[in-house]
């Protein structure tokens, strides 16, 4: 590999962006894309910047040459920490749904809730310790649990406004049958989530 290609190689191994790698360096994603494309060089001070970011060695970047550390291991990978997070998302789910429909407290809300707001808090704090595939990793728990936590929030509004009561499902749609509620709140669902998956695919390329 040639320091282009080497560049490349740990930005994607990182799982970020050319423009994500600009911003932390101090410089144009133009200057990023020249670099990978052979067009251009970065200068020393921007080699020292990125050995930082990379934790790697300037000697790597310029010439290749690999410490026992770099050759040892590549670090975590963030995708981990997409699926402990999912998981959580959706116990949370059904444990919020479950026990409202046996007992209908508001604990039943509170603990679901909880329950995603752990699995969040683990695939932030995961993140920062993560080397591999950082980016994709957003895009992809984006994707998949804005389909978990938003059902939830969107449940309590709609019952709030619909049926006056608070519950993690929606409970006009059960008890009105009304063709036209499980039409506004299957909508404002779907245009919730397909533009947050369709943000999260624009936003956090690779």
């Amino acid at each position: 590999m040639n320091i282009a290609d080497r560049i490349q190689h740990l930005r994607k191994l990182k799982g970020i962006s050319q423009e994500e790698l600009a911003d932390k360096i101090g410089v144009s994603r133009q200057s990023v894309s020249k670099w990978e494309s052979e067009q251009s060089t970065p200068d020393l001070d921007k080699v020292i910047i990125m050995s930082e970011f990379f934790d790697v060695t300037t000697d790597y970047i310029l010439k290749g040459i690999e410490t026992k550390k770099q050759a040892g291991g590549e670090g975590m990978n963030a995708n981990i920490f997409v699926i402990i997070a999912s998981a959580m998302s959706f116990i949370g789910l059904i444990v919020s749904n479950g026990l409202w429909y046996e007992e209908q407290t508001p604990m039943a809300i509170v603990a679901g809730l909880i329950l995603m707001a752990v699995g969040c808090m683990v695939f932030g704090i995961g993140l920062a310790y993560s080397s591999q595939n950082v980016t994709q990793a957003k895009r992809r728990f984006w994707t998949i649990n804005i389909w978990l936590l938003s059902f939830i929030p969107m449940s309590l509004i709609y019952n709030a406004l619909f049926s006056f009561t608070l519950a993690p499902y929606p409970l006009a749609l059960l008890s009105y049958g009304s063709i036209n509620a499980v039409f506004f709140f299957v909508l404002m669902y779907l245009v919730l989530c397909l533009g947050v998956v369709f943000w999260a695919r624009k936003r956090y390329t690779v």
